[in-house]
């Protein structure tokens, strides 16, 4: 869906959840604007039993202008009805009745969806969803510094301080928004009341240790969400505890904050684990979060995590490749497939010597450029650094350049100065030469591998992938999607 398909209409409602956070407020302020701009009118609504009271978000709206009513007792039937950060039918909304229905959302799926919708679960917020939408439609939201503001701090806020972050695109938004840093100052340092003061001295009292794993499981009370990355913060500052997870159950949601100091542990894979369809989880590799939709589920939230925390650590093994090697007795021998890929050179972005971060769907990767660096980019956008030699040795280099689409197209940015670049100008074309051989079997269990690039970060294999390494170097092992291995390698 796009924006411009619901200028059919005249008279509209934008609804966001009850009790809204910062996100609801930025993303329905976003809209409204939207339609402003478009010459429509449309009135930005809550309803439920609470008017917003929370310091923060009142500051939000007063200082950013933001004109949403509190209508608790709304009853009259729109043309249409907008509902942003929530889907219809959700018991986190109350129900308005309309004529034709529309939702624009981040959170999973749990209701059937109108035929106007826009959900994309992998956003962080819907604040991005409704940023990306206004690009589409050629509207540039940094026109409105307010604007670009409120959107900033609901991506800040349903992110945990961007702690939670995985998308790519939620990462650009930060990067391109002009903001006020003084009013996000100003509700930042709001959030905190001497209620949510006394709920983190009970949380603390109410903790769970695992010490098999050194993970520890603390249950508050329902209360913001930047609470508990603060309790989870506090959390993994206790001795012999590598993993925790901080969380709350209410009525609408079970929201968890996990954090980590282990690199045998991402918390982002582990919030994705934890929420996998029950909800929605991501974030950085040392801290992550995610939701689980009460909605899902049978059980109570304290038990859901526990019971995945378990199956967590049962499923995955750990393989450091510089210290193993694996027996190819037992591994069918491939050739790489003639398939045309993309190559950059990264000295002809940016000089060597620069430190660049490389932006993918699969997250950030920080390289510093040396003069045999070089980028593979796959067929479904996947990129990784190789050494010129190795390329030289694997691929035969081709006099054009390389185009493509991919659902996000890698960049590269220049890590002191910012400078962003798109790869795909300066790919070339290549072709893997017939004597690229590989000795690769499917796995039959998860797996975490440290390549020998990276002792730091590990990749994940699931059942079905390929693990695989070259004949000529017995330590240069790696994982292979299912999906993608058929297409490269026979």
């Amino acid at each position: 869906m796009r924006l411009s398909d619901l200028l059919d209409y005249d008279d509209i409602v934008i609804q966001c959840h009850d009790n809204p956070d910062a996100d609801a407020l930025a993303s329905g302020y976003a809209l409204k604007l939207y339609f402003s701009t478009m010459g429509k009118k449309a009135k930005f609504i809550y309803r439920g039993r609470n008017k917003i009271q929370k310091s923060n978000l009142v500051i939000m709206i007063q200082e950013l202008d933001i004109e949403v009513d509190y209508e608790p007792d709304f009853n009259r039937k729109p043309e249409l009805l907008v509902l942003v950060d929530c889907q219809y039918g959700q018991r986190n909304v109350t129900t308005t009745e309309a004529h034709t229905i529309a939702v624009i959302d981040h959170h999973q799926i749990c209701t059937d969806l109108p035929e106007l919708s826009e959900v994309r679960s992998s956003m962080g917020s819907c604040s991005t969803i409704l940023w990306s939408m206004l690009r589409d439609e050629d509207l540039e939201p940094n026109n409105s510094r307010d604007l670009s503001t409120a959107l900033y701090y609901g991506l800040y806020t349903d992110t945990n301080k961007f702690s939670e972050i995985s998308h790519p695109m939620d990462r650009d938004m930060t990067d391109e928004l002009s903001i006020t840093k003084s009013i996000i100052d100003l509700m930042s340092n709001s959030n905190f009341s001497i209620e949510e003061f006394e709920i983190t001295g009970r949380a603390m009292l109410n903790n769970e240790d695992i010490p098999s794993t050194r993970t520890m499981i603390v249950q508050a009370e329902p209360c913001d969400p930047n609470i508990l990355g603060i309790i989870s913060d506090f959390t993994l500052e206790t001795d012999k505890v590598n993993t925790c997870v901080a969380f709350y159950e209410s009525e609408n949601e079970i929201k968890f904050s996990v954090r980590s100091c282990t690199k045998e542990v991402h918390a982002n894979e582990l919030a994705a684990f934890i929420a996998k369809d029950i909800g929605g989880g991501g974030g950085h590799i040392r801290k992550a979060g995610g939701t689980i939709m009460p909605d899902l589920v049978t059980k109570p939230g304290r038990d859901i995590i526990e019971e995945r925390l378990n199956s967590y650590y049962d499923t995955y093994p750990v393989i450091y490749a510089k210290d193993t090697t694996l027996d190819t007795r037992d591994m069918k021998r491939y050739t790489k497939k003639s398939q045309v890929v993309g190559t950059v050179k990264l000295g002809d972005i940016f000089p060597v010597g620069t430190e660049v971060e490389l932006r993918t769907m699969e997250g950030d990767i920080n390289v510093i450029i040396e003069d045999d660096t070089y980028l593979m980019i796959g067929l479904l956008g996947e990129i990784y650094p190789i050494r010129e030699e190795k390329l030289l040795r694997t691929y035969n280099l081709l006099p054009f350049k390389y185009s493509h689409e991919y659902e996000y197209e890698p960049n590269i940015k220049n890590r002191k100065t910012g400078e962003k670049k798109l790869v795909m100008p300066y790919a070339k074309s290549c072709t893997s030469l017939s004597r690229s051989v590989i000795f690769a079997r499917p796995l039959t269990k998860s797996v975490k591998l440290f390549t020998t690039w990276d002792d730091e970060k590990y990749y994940k294999g699931e059942p079905g992938d390929y693990i695989a390494v070259r004949p000529d170097d017995a330590h240069d092992i790696y994982i292979i999607n299912k999906d993608v291995f058929p297409l490269l390698y026979e």
